[in-house]
């Protein structure tokens, strides 16, 4: 129950609660009374007391909002983290399985090598009994390099075109009449493109 309180007679008072429960700070401390008259040393205290108190109370409200707004900021940091660490993620194993077959085509490279000088030993008598041995070596041939197609390996175009080193590599140079330095005269051995990767240069012959 609200206790009454007698309004104080000083005449400037505004307190803003009925003259019946006036609690102007020279009887409760009310912070809306605007009276000029001196309170009383009791009431001085009790109106010190709730001003520390309030100031208290204000320092912890700013503290723990300080400590949301850390808490937040560390929040967006740690999901920003998480993305690119997800990102990075995705990228490796997007690598990882763009080149997956990069290990097994580099080993089937020399066989189709093999296979190749092997074919070259034909010539334009189709009917001799060389011709009749090297068609099945042609058929295998065949079926390698559809393979090697399926998973997007091809060979790198190198005839007749300016030495690059990023996809060539020369193993001799010879002077040629005619031919711009630099030119690749020759493949000596086909390099190769597993999608847009060199997995084996070409060994070309270079122009001086």
């Amino acid at each position: 129950m609200e206790k009454e309180m007698e309004h104080c007679e000083c005449e400037n008072c505004n307190c803003p609660h009925e003259e019946e429960t006036c609690e102007c700070e020279h009887t409760c401390g009310c912070d809306d009374c605007t009276c000029d008259e001196e309170s009383s040393g009791e009431n001085r205290d009790l109106k010190k007391e709730k001003k520390d108190k309030k100031d208290k109370h204000k320092d912890k409200i700013k503290e723990l909002e300080q400590q949301v707004k850390e808490l937040e900021d560390k929040s967006l940091r740690d999901k920003a983290e998480l993305i690119n660490y997800r990102k990075r993620k995705d990228e490796e194993m997007s690598r990882i399985l763009k080149y997956s077959n990069e290990d097994i085509v580099k080993q089937l490279l020399p066989v189709v090598d093999n296979f190749e000088r092997a074919i070259k030993m034909d010539d334009q008598n189709l009917d001799d009994q060389v011709s009749k041995f090297l068609e099945g070596f042609k058929m295998i041939y065949c079926n390698l390099t559809n393979i090697l197609e399926n998973v997007e390996v091809k060979a790198i175009d190198g005839s007749n075109k300016p030495f690059d080193p990023a996809y060539h590599e020369a193993v001799l140079t010879e002077k040629q009449e005619g031919v711009e330095p630099g030119q690749v005269l020759e493949v000596l051995q086909k390099g190769y493109l597993l999608k847009d990767r060199v997995i084996r240069p070409a060994m070309v012959k270079v122009s001086e």
